[in-house]
């Protein structure tokens, strides 16, 4: 017999010492099919992962980023073929560094769209191609989380935009520091901050209550620790650290929003973003997007010569656009897919797909760093496929 879901995650935790708790939430057609908890958030004081079990989503965040410039373009607040220099004070034209270690100007300029797509060039520190320039910023960054001038969205932005990319923009996919640039974007297209901006036109009427960039005072015991497997002794312990400019309390207003990595949520609260993509823009008689805009969003943008750059082990058979994955070829997948399903996961292990054919929604949480799409989530969601489709 199969394993079902909850001895699934156990074996993870308790044998293969994964994670020090997980939970797993399924929607098809609108309505909850499969819910499961195991483990804890707080492994010191025996505090259960449970529903109400807040986390950071890290990269995550993305989707949610992704949907905040599409609410522009909607309403003709933006373009996506618009100039990053055009839209953000203080970037100046692009220059890179070719395979010969020369830094020339580029032939294109970022456009809004590159940073949709990861084309922009831009990376993340201590990434593929990255500058001693990007990983000094965010140094800097980390350094200042407490100090009375912590860097703010825009600063980041404007920092950024002094560095070298590491290719011309639109020439191939690589993971890094786009969403966080399109958070000051959106800051100065609205002239508010990336977060007032996202609680207005997304979590309001979603009622997305629990899902922000700080856990208030008195909600922040629900908020789930961070562990690392210690694989010298085969144990999992405490990893209280920051992580790309994000503190890890989360017990105060940040600076910083990033766009790319500083949200939290819980499953239930992620759930309704996810349907109402499902729902074309709409939830609960409350729309935030257009149908079109939804369409757009959730299709694969890269052209075949930019995918050359989603090498990555795991995303065999997957484009990307819109700041998420998107299955184009189920048969080289390592999951049981289907054609357009899209999502994304989280450095520290929380993970979303929706699957538009069969109207099915899987969130999987965890808080392990490290992680992406993890081999229990793998699991997880090859089990429910088997199970709901057959």
């Amino acid at each position: 017999m199969p394993l079902n879901y909850k001895d699934i995650i156990k074996h993870e935790i308790d044998d293969r010492k994964f994670a020090a708790g997980a939970n797993m939430l399924v929607l098809k057609d609108g309505k909850e099919i499969i819910y499961e908890e195991y483990g804890y958030r707080d492994l010191e004081n025996k505090v259960p992962f449970s529903r109400d079990t807040i986390m950071r989503l890290y990269s995550m965040s993305k989707p949610i980023t992704s949907a905040a410039v599409m609410i522009l373009v909607d309403r003709g607040l933006l373009d996506l073929a618009d100039c990053l220099c055009w839209t953000m004070p203080g970037w100046k034209p692009a220059h890179y560094i070719n395979e010969r270690g020369e830094r020339v100007k580029s032939q294109h300029e970022i456009m809004i769209k590159d940073l949709m797509n990861m084309t922009s060039g831009l990376p993340y520190p201590g990434g593929e191609g990255s500058s001693a320039q990007v990983a000094d910023i965010f140094v800097e960054l980390d350094g200042r989380l407490h100090s009375e001038n912590p860097m703010t969205t825009r600063e980041l932005c404007e920092r950024l935009g002094k560095a070298d990319l590491c290719f011309d923009p639109g020439d191939r996919f690589m993971y890094g520091t786009s969403a966080d640039v399109l958070g000051g974007v959106i800051e100065n297209v609205t002239g508010e901050r990336f977060g007032q901006f996202l609680k207005e036109n997304l979590f309001e009427p979603l009622g997305m209550t629990d899902t922000g960039f700080w856990v208030p005072e008195e909600k922040r015991g629900r908020l789930a620790n961070v562990y690392r497997t210690n694989y010298a002794e085969w144990k999992v312990e405490h990893c209280p650290t920051n992580h790309l400019g994000i503190d890890y309390r989360l017990d105060k207003e940040p600076a910083f929003e990033s766009g790319g990595a500083g949200l939290v949520s819980t499953l239930d609260d992620y759930a309704k973003f996810a349907m109402m993509l499902h729902n074309g823009g709409e939830l609960n008689g409350v729309r935030v997007l257009s149908e079109t805009a939804v369409r757009y969003m959730t299709s694969p943008s890269l052209s075949e010569r930019q995918r050359r750059g989603l090498d990555w082990q795991g995303l065999g058979g997957y484009s990307y656009g819109n700041l998420m994955r998107n299955l184009v070829d189920p048969g080289q997948a390592v999951t049981f897919g289907e054609k357009g399903e899209y999502g994304w996961d989280g450095w520290l292990g929380c993970y979303f797909a929706n699957y538009p054919q069969s109207r099915m929604t899987v969130l999987i949480g965890t808080q392990r760093t490290d992680c992406g799409t993890s081999a229990l989530a793998r699991k997880l969601v090859n089990a429910v496929r088997r199970d709901v489709l057959g």
